[in-house]
């Protein structure tokens, strides 16, 4: 569960460059190091996405059953 939290302080932190950068910069498309940093924040998103979908698929349908349950009670 360690990486977890390393991977969501990654991910605020890009979030957080990517929102200081564009603002001084006029045009993001001509900028290589801009286009890479919302690229690997894409990229960081992506993966968990993916983490969070492949988690709900392992747990089953007994166990999302159960969540829903829980949730509307």
């Amino acid at each position: 569960m360690g990486k977890k939290a390393k991977h969501e302080q990654d991910e605020a932190r890009l979030k957080g460059k990517v929102a200081e950068r564009q603002k001084g910069i006029e045009n993001p498309e001509g900028d290589a190091g801009f286009r890479s940093l919302k690229k690997r924040l894409k990229r960081v998103q992506r993966k968990r996405r993916t983490r969070a979908i492949r988690l709900r698929h392992a747990a089953g349908k007994t166990a999302g059953a159960a969540e829903k349950s829980q949730s509307s009670a």
